[in-house]
C-alpha cells in the first residue's frame, strides 16, 4: 500500500528526473530601472570589476558601473556613433561595435581616448564582438530589413574580411574557451550556428548547434566549461546551451527583452543582463566563471 505522502514523493521525483532542465528565477536589479535607453545594451566587465555599458541617459554614451545602482557617463563617442557590443582586448583597451557609423571602436580605459579600430562602409550595421586571446575579433553584422546578415572577422592590424556570408539576422556571437569553435546566432530565424576556427580567422564546418522554437536571441556568452548563455530577446529569460547543443537551464529575468550579458564578479560567476524594456541591468550567478572572466584575468600574463 502507498501512502498519499509517499506516491507525492515518488510522483515529484520522477517529475524531476524527466525535467530537461532547470527553471530558475534569481535575477536581481544591478542598476536603477530606465536610467538606459531602449538600446541598453554590450555590458562588459574590467579586470577591476567595473561593468560597463552602452547608451546611459541617451544614446552615444558608455557608462562605468563600479557597483550596484552606481551607474555614471564614463564617455560619449564621437558624433554619428552608437555602440552596440563591447569587448575588452587587453586590461586597457576595450572594442566598441558602433552601429551607425559602421566601425569597430577602440577605447583606452585610462585616457578615455577613443579611436577607430576598424572602417568597413560595407558592414550593414556592427552588432556584437567576439574576441580572441591573440586579438582576433568576429562581428555579427545583421540585415534587420532584409532578414540577413554575415559575420567579420577583423584582424589586430584592424583589417576586415567576411568570413561568413549568406546568413539570416546574424547577432549574438561568442568563442568557445579552447578558441576552436566560433557560435553565431540568427535573431529571427532562431538558429544557434557553430563553426570551425582556423588560424587565419577562416570559419568551416558550419552545423546546427540550437534551434528555438519561438521566441528571439541577442547577445551571448560562455563560460569555462564550454556552456554558452543565451538571452531571449522578447522572451524574458536566458537559455543556457551545452557544449553538445542541449537545453540544460533557464534563468527568468524580470525585463522582457534581454539585449546581452557578460560575467564578472569576484569569482566571475556574476552574470550582468542588459534589458531594453527595463532600460536598467539585472544579474544572477551562473555555476561557473565566464570566459571572457578568465581571459581578462590572463592578460599580461605569460
Amino acid at each position: 500500500m502507498i501512502t498519499s505522502s509517499l506516491f507525492l514523493r515518488r510522483c515529484a521525483c520522477v517529475a524531476i528526473a524527466l525535467a530537461p532542465f532547470v527553471v530558475s528565477a534569481q535575477t536581481s536589479d544591478y542598476t536603477r530601472e530606465h536610467e538606459f535607453t531602449k538600446n541598453c545594451e554590450g555590458p562588459s566587465v574590467a579586470a577591476d570589476g567595473t561593468v560597463y555599458a552602452v547608451n546611459y541617459i541617451m544614446d552615444g554614451t558608455i557608462a562605468e558601473i563600479p557597483k550596484r545602482n552606481k551607474a555614471n557617463i564614463f564617455l560619449t563617442l564621437p558624433k554619428g556613433s552608437t555602440g552596440n557590443g563591447i569587448r575588452f582586448g587587453s586590461k586597457e583597451v576595450f572594442y566598441v561595435a558602433d552601429f551607425t557609423g559602421h566601425n569597430v571602436l577602440k577605447v583606452n580605459l585610462t585616457t578615455k581616448q577613443v579611436t577607430t579600430h576598424c572602417n568597413e562602409p560595407q558592414m550593414n550595421q556592427p552588432n556584437d564582438l567576439a574576441i580572441m586571446k591573440s586579438g582576433q575579433i568576429f562581428c555579427s553584422d545583421p540585415n534587420w530589413k532584409e532578414g540577413k546578415g554575415q559575420v567579420w572577422y577583423v584582424s589586430p592590424e584592424g583589417k576586415a574580411k567576411i568570413v561568413a556570408a549568406d546568413m539570416g539576422t546574424t547577432n549574438g556571437i561568442e568563442v568557445s574557451p579552447d578558441e576552436k569553435i566560433l557560435y553565431v546566432n540568427e535573431s529571427v530565424q532562431r538558429n544557434v550556428w557553430a563553426f570551425d576556427i582556423a588560424p587565419d580567422g577562416t570559419l568551416s564546418n558550419k552545423r546546427l548547434h540550437h534551434q528555438f522554437s519561438d521566441g528571439g536571441m541577442d547577445g551571448m556568452r560562455c563560460d569555462v566549461k564550454g556552456n554558452l548563455y543565451i538571452t531571449r530577446w522578447g522572451k524574458g529569460e536566458v537559455a543556457v546551451i551545452s557544449p553538445e547543443g542541449k537545453l540544460i537551464k533557464t534563468i527568468t529575468t524580470k525585463g522582457k527583452n534581454v539585449s546581452n550579458i557578460c560575467f564578472g564578479g569576484k569569482k566571475g560567476r556574476t552574470c550582468y543582463i542588459t534589458l531594453q524594456d527595463r532600460g536598467c541591468l539585472e544579474s544572477f550567478t551562473a555555476d561557473f566563471a565566464g570566459r571572457e572572466w578568465a581571459l581578462m584575468q590572463g592578460f599580461g600574463k605569460k
